[in-house]
């Protein structure tokens, strides 16, 4: 087996992580699929990625806990090697509500996953990449949404506020660490066919709201997972700081 570059995913059991590990794989990467309950479907997707040829391990890590965030990279520095690639894709939200019933314990939760955990793990990154710090450099991609500019008014406010906090995150770290080798990028999905969806309450957002979408349809999780490899490539060696929108239009 060839020598690859590695790359971790975050939140990598379903969805668009799971889509994104795939990819990598097919790309030549060898994966750290990161879970936070999903055992079974986590080594699923590792199955997926040996059938490849590729190098895989399953890892259990709450992101929104700093130590599990440290065990996981120290995991991925045993058994497989240098990391070259970060993506910040784990991302949770609550039942859709208005401002005006939130408390602060659930935007608590919601910051410490999908704020939190990014600036945790993309410290750990930067920490084994940054040419500053004697590695080789490398690229991060930040899994935002477009509720960062919408607001999600009526649904998750709290949710879109944590995205443009990852956002904010995606430009401030871009241009800190741009002099030492490593790239930082985001990917904005909209409507996606995931089981986030469910979460919020409505399993059936994206068939309702496709057809209102210049697109008239929801998106696919491979067509952001496309996305994020391509800011992960060499082919995106001159962009950093920036996004792209995977979101039909919308």
């Amino acid at each position: 087996m060839s020598v690859a570059d590695v790359v971790l995913i975050t939140g990598a059991s379903r969805g668009i992580g799971a889509a994104t590990a795939r990819l990598a794989a097919e790309r030549g990467y060898d994966v750290c699929v990161n879970y936070r309950r999903d055992a079974s479907a986590a080594e699923a997707v590792v199955a997926d990625i040996a059938r490849t040829g590729r190098r895989a391990i399953a890892v259990r890590a709450d992101v929104a806990i700093e130590a599990d965030v440290v065990r996981l990279f120290e995991t991925v520095d045993r058994h497989l090697g240098p990391l070259h690639a970060l993506v910040n894709n784990a991302g949770i939200l609550e039942q859709q509500t208005r401002v005006d019933r939130i408390d602060a314990a659930r935007i608590s939760r919601v910051f410490a996953t999908n704020v939190t955990g990014a600036f945790v793990c993309a410290r750990e990154a930067v920490q084994r990449m940054s040419t500053a710090r004697g590695g080789a450099g490398g690229a991060i991609v930040n899994v935002s949404s477009r509720a960062a500019q919408l607001g999600a008014p009526g649904e998750y406010v709290d949710y879109a506020a944590s995205k443009a906090a990852l956002d904010a995150l995606t430009i401030g770290l871009a241009r800190e660490v741009g002099a030492e080798g490593i790239r930082v990028n985001g990917v904005r999905p909209g409507i996606i066919h995931t089981e986030i969806h469910a979460s919020g309450g409505d399993p059936g957002r994206v068939d309702r709201l496709g057809p209102t979408l210049p697109m008239q349809r929801g998106g696919d999780a491979i067509e952001v997972a496309r996305a994020i490899l391509w800011l992960l490539s060499d082919e995106a060696s001159y962009s950093t700081g920036t996004f792209i929108d995977v979101a039909g239009g919308r």
